[in-house]
């Protein structure tokens, strides 16, 4: 028992999962808003086009 409280003193306590993290997936789009399409509003969206649109406006304010 005085092994376990020193490991755990020494280490502490993880609850989340065990094994090591998958940074694999960290290049990858996770969310439809972020692909080309979505942003420049070419898939057909109508609310997508109007984001597009004020996106534009707002790179356009300050040239």
């Amino acid at each position: 028992m005085d092994d376990d409280f020193q490991r755990i003193l020494e280490n502490g306590i993880s609850f989340g999962r065990g094994g090591e993290r998958r940074d694999a997936d960290s290049g990858k789009v996770k969310t439809k808003a972020k692909k080309k399409k979505y942003i420049t509003g070419a898939h057909g969206s109508g609310s997508a086009r109007q984001k597009a649109k004020y996106r534009q406006q707002r790179a356009n304010r300050h040239k």
